[in-house]
């Protein structure tokens, strides 16, 4: 039998064309990268919600284009308009905030010395006990760093306001794109199929694997991000402490790294509470804290996600903290899709391989 004859080299120009499909490529990439943030979001958007778009299809008889802006609507009534009004809400607590700090008015080097002050006697033995009741120069160090921190959080809140314009061009486009990714979305991941050398088989699983991971991502930590954001902030606005917007905000930002979260901001300031005379206040919060903020994760992600798309707590922690370093504010969500991917099509590949007999 006489063996298969090798395959004839590629033709020249084929190599030529495919250089140029390459530099085409990049090129494209590269005059789209200042609008990364509204294409990743248009995509996030219309895999979201293109559930409701196929809904609303039979009623308006499959008019797609009908649908697609009937959809649009629906992201910025439910999306949009309440991002708005909370992102109005914490420029103007960012500048009382900033304003407070530069006349003085407010100093959380002070609020951590009041509570340095207010430490029971046994727990200043100890210190004593270590030689660490030299507290001068750590009570300096912390007051300084604290002072940075909430006013690097102030001017964040004024940066968002000052950027205004950006803000809007990139919404308006990321809505734009989410239109016709919703009404064309069906034709478009049919060429894209077209052109992607897999086999069907494994294109389907990839893609639903894919649409999988996005809304697992975006249910699993942006939903749970918003709920425990919300009620940190209600909570700190019920007990009276300034700028909740800002420090609900920051809540539900820290609330995508597992194990250390929300505590972040609500545990100093129950302890600020605590060491104040504030007693009852500061065990509200702690209650508050531990059994309202602390199992929205342990409720709503289960719900929500359910247990086969869910991540180790480790892994979620350092994907979305690499996603932040290298992508940016879009990096927690593109971070997690990234390590949910990979592990996606590493599962793929242990299916699909064939079984090696053993050695």
């Amino acid at each position: 039998m006489n063996p298969t004859p090798p395959a004839p080299p590629a033709a020249p120009e084929d190599r030529v064309f495919l250089a140029l499909l390459v530099a085409i490529t990049l090129a494209f990439a590269w005059i789209i990268r200042p609008f990364f943030g509204a294409v990743l979001w248009a995509v996030i958007l219309a895999i979201m919600f293109a559930p409701l778009y196929r809904r609303l299809l039979p009623p308006l008889r499959q008019r797609r284009t009908l649908a697609a802006i009937a959809t649009v609507i629906s992201v910025l009534v439910i999306v949009i308009l309440p991002l708005t009004l909370v992102t109005t809400a914490l420029v103007q607590e960012g500048a009382g905030l900033y304003q407070r700090i530069q006349s003085g008015e407010l100093s959380p080097g002070r609020y951590f010395r009041q509570i340095v002050d207010a430490l029971p006697a046994w727990v200043s033995n100890l210190l004593d006990r270590f030689e660490l009741t030299s507290l001068a120069a750590l009570q300096e160090r912390v007051s300084a760093g604290l002072t940075r921190v909430v006013q690097w959080l102030a001017t964040q809140a004024l940066n968002i306001g000052q950027n205004t314009v950006a803000f809007l061009v990139s919404l308006f486009l990321a809505l734009y794109l989410l239109f016709f990714l919703l009404r064309d979305g069906v034709e478009l991941v049919r060429r894209i199929k077209a052109v992607v050398p897999l086999r069907p088989a494994l294109q389907r699983d990839l893609a639903g694997r894919f649409t999988t991971v996005i809304r697992a991502t975006v249910k699993g930590s942006l939903v749970v991000a918003i709920v425990q954001g919300a009620f940190g902030g209600l909570a700190l606005w019920l007990l009276g402490i300034h700028a909740p917007v800002l420090w609900g905000v920051l809540m539900a930002l820290l609330s995508l790294l597992p194990a250390v979260g929300t505590g972040l901001v609500w545990v100093p300031i129950a302890a600020y509470l605590l060491a104040t005379g504030a007693t009852w206040r500061g065990i509200g919060l702690v209650a508050y804290g531990l059994l309202v903020i602390g199992s929205v994760d342990n409720v709503l992600r289960p719900l929500l996600v359910g247990k086969d798309t869910r991540m180790p707590d480790y892994l979620v922690l350092l994907s979305t903290l690499g996603g932040l370093a290298v992508f940016g504010f879009n990096g927690f969500i593109i971070g997690p899709v990234i390590a949910a991917m990979f592990i996606a099509v590493w599962d793929i590949y242990a299916v699909a391989r064939p079984a090696q007999p053993p050695g």
